[in-house]
């Protein structure tokens, strides 16, 4: 696989959207320390680019805006056909797996609220989801990055078998 190229965030018309956020407690000797933790998605649904982030704080807005630093810094290129993507693919991250569909023009997406998340921010309109084993929004995340990765469009595929596109 080719190394992954740097993609600028400031030349991408990114919209973030936040997927989850909790309360996390440190105790310590003089009580308890309340913080947020923030998980976001961003991404420019019309170049195909989608990045996640996760982001603490001692207040919301603060934890939201560190989530969206990070996920500018861990922007993907997302191998898409028209509205659908390519194949089916199964990502895998932990105890969690998310399986990836193609689906026909005008199904929509078809996702919980996390794969959703995901799908929407990388300009996927049609396709078929189904999160398998843990539930935890940051594996379901990883997981479904993991599927979007492993995606190949037909020139890819035709150059690592070392055949032409038509002859596929």
């Amino acid at each position: 696989m080719a190394l992954k190229q740097k993609l600028d965030a400031n030349r991408l018309n990114l919209k973030d959207e936040v997927v989850s956020i909790n309360r996390v407690t440190k105790v310590v000797k003089g009580g308890k320390n309340m913080s947020f933790a923030a998980l976001v998605v961003v991404g420019d649904p019309g170049e195909g680019v989608v990045g996640y982030g996760s982001g603490k704080a001692k207040e919301v807005p603060q934890a939201i805006r560190k989530g969206i630093e990070a996920a500018k810094k861990n922007l993907h290129k997302v191998n898409l056909t028209d509205t659908t993507i390519p194949h089916q693919v199964l990502g895998h991250f932990g105890a969690g797996s998310v399986m990836l569909k193609p689906a026909p023009e005008g199904t929509g997406i078809i996702a919980g609220k996390t794969v959703r998340a995901v799908m929407t921010s990388a300009g996927v309109q049609n396709v078929l989801t189904k999160s398998l084993g843990s539930a935890n929004p940051h594996n379901v995340i990883k997981a479904t990055f993991d599927a979007l990765i492993q995606l190949r469009n037909k020139a890819e595929v035709a150059a690592l078998r070392g055949k032409s596109v038509d002859e596929l």
